[in-house]
């Protein structure tokens, strides 16, 4: 559904976006995040045709958004940065010429009008003036403007942005339930929304792709994911630390109290999820601890993003 081949968009001197590839295909929500003034919003401005491309190629659709730009913002749905909306104009008013932009009339346009409001949840403002509304509710009533026709693509540049924490529960699962039958993609902040509504995500820094997988792919490369963390009691932190050098390539003493120890074990190679856990508990049994707790830890998408984008010279000092 969006084909991005060799992306290039430069201002002047500078590359926002430095030679950069990528396809969604319908069923696919694609997170897109990366640190402030990585070329998050300025991809999916030439994606949208809004910006031209200085170098390469995008299609939607199996349109050149270059040389097809109607044909391919037809089947797009556009919620850019900031939900810009006329002021002086109402809710119904709104969503009612964003309907008639895309060519619907009559019935069509007043059943795409309910829906959009229905599926926003815009019912209780639908008569107030957009500069009456809430920063939440002007970004509602933006997103419902970009769904009005119901478009294959939709592309939502920081689609929560603004919304108290029952709004972005609300759009995390519009998104994810409009996902199963279209292709969207979305950049946010928010690590925990990548997790809840992305099938796939992309991590780009200083205009270049530097990560491109499955949530679960990504937490996969987490220092943490594979170790083991367990809580015991009826021995020391010192003598837990002796007795997993056997098995573990090192452990963290997490805390400790009179009573139990919490530790973190890594293995000495990846992949062995399953087995290490069991080695421990074996250890644990002939030693006659008591495990209070112990699982396999998956990883952190926020320890990956850090990793990935933190200059070294940043990382050098939080290390």
């Amino acid at each position: 559904m969006i084909k991005v081949e060799n992306l290039v968009k430069a201002f002047g001197p500078n590359r926002a976006v430095d030679d950069i590839s990528f396809g969604v295909e319908r069923g696919e929500v694609l997170g897109f995040i990366g640190p402030n003034g990585a070329g998050k919003s300025t991809t999916m401005r030439v994606v949208t045709g809004f910006y031209p491309p200085t170098a390469g190629r995008v299609t939607v659709g199996g349109f050149d958004v270059a040389e097809n730009p109607l044909s391919a913002k037809r089947l797009i749905g556009y919620l850019p940065e900031n939900a810009p909306g006329y002021a002086d104009m109402t809710v119904h008013g709104f969503l009612s010429f964003a309907a008639e932009l895309r060519g619907l009339r009559g019935d069509a346009r007043k059943k795409a009008v309910v829906r959009a409001v229905e599926t926003c949840f815009l019912d209780s403002v639908l008569y107030q003036t957009i500069d009456t509304l809430s920063k939440g509710y002007k970004h509602r009533a933006c997103l419902a403007q970009s769904i009005i026709h119901d478009p294959d693509i939709l592309i939502l540049d920081e689609p929560t942005d603004g919304l108290d924490p029952n709004q972005k529960h609300e759009v995390r699962g519009l998104i994810k339930r409009m996902g199963e039958h279209k292709a969207i993609v979305f950049s946010t902040h928010i690590l925990e929304e990548v997790e809840a509504a992305c099938t796939r995500v992309i991590i780009i820094d200083r205009g270049k792709i530097v990560a491109n997988g499955t949530p679960e792919e990504l937490k996969a490369r987490s220092e943490v994911a594979g170790a083991v963390r367990l809580k015991a009691c009826g021995v020391t932190a010192a003598e837990l630390n002796e007795k997993l050098s056997v098995l573990a390539a090192r452990t963290e003493i997490l805390s400790q109290d009179g009573a139990h120890v919490v530790a973190r074990a890594y293995p000495r190679e990846r992949g062995v999820n399953g087995a290490f856990a069991g080695h421990i508990a074996e250890l644990a049994q002939r030693e006659r601890w008591k495990l209070d707790e112990i699982h396999v830890e998956e990883g952190r998408l926020d320890e990956v993003f850090r990793a990935i984008t933190l200059p070294d010279t940043v990382k050098g000092s939080h290390s």
